[in-house]
């Protein structure tokens, strides 16, 4: 995929010098192109026809790659609750946080790269897990750190809450079934989030 920014750049060197009617002039049109391996977003003030024709016929015919049509979209981002999801985090315009006349560019971890989290903390915390309170709470802290390193730009804050919650009741239910085994970490008093931040917990 990098050819094809390359060969962006080419077309757009070329129409710099030479912008003919009908021709694609990415620099006058278009803001970025953004690539992850085999991903890529391109940022235009208008998206017309004149470059997903370009685009289409140099990915498909010039490089003989497939787009996925499934996944392929224009998004209007100044449209009511239009959003944008790439590399696991949700864009979207919204209204000012302190009420003035403007919108900001909220980007936040996206529902699908929540639900991966939540899968990879059930596995860890389910009730046939064979590792100690304090191993899986060093392994929790790991997977947290990473997930908060990644997803910290933006205003991941509301996410993280909701994320908290959901590790709180994981491991309310993970020490719940070792009570049976006579198992008490948490002292008579002291609540359940105290109890994990004693034992080395690190919340989002």
């Amino acid at each position: 995929m990098h050819q094809l920014v390359a060969l962006w750049r080419a077309e757009a060197t070329k129409h710099t010098k030479h912008s003919g009617i009908g021709s694609i002039n990415p620099h006058r049109c278009v803001e970025r192109l953004i690539r992850y391996t085999d991903d890529f977003v391109v940022m235009a003030r208008y998206m017309g026809t004149r470059i997903t024709d370009w685009l289409i016929g140099t990915i498909e015919d010039q490089l003989q790659l497939s787009i996925n049509r499934e996944k392929t979209k224009v998004v209007k981002m100044n449209h009511p609750g239009a959003s944008l999801d790439f590399l696991g985090f949700t864009m979207r315009e919204d209204n000012d946080l302190h009420g003035r006349n403007r919108k900001y560019l909220n980007t936040f971890p996206s529902t699908q790269a929540a639900s991966r989290y939540r899968e990879r903390l059930r596995s860890v915390t389910a009730s046939g897990y064979k590792r100690s309170l304090r191993d899986t709470i060093a392994t929790v802290n790991d997977i947290n750190r990473g997930w908060k390193n990644y997803f910290k730009l933006g205003y991941p804050r509301q996410c993280f809450r909701e994320l908290n919650w959901f590790v709180l009741n994981r491991f309310k239910s993970f020490i719940n079934h070792r009570r049976q085994r006579r198992c008490r970490p948490i002292k008579d008093g002291e609540s359940l989030y105290s109890g994990l931040r004693r034992l080395g917990y690190e919340p989002l």
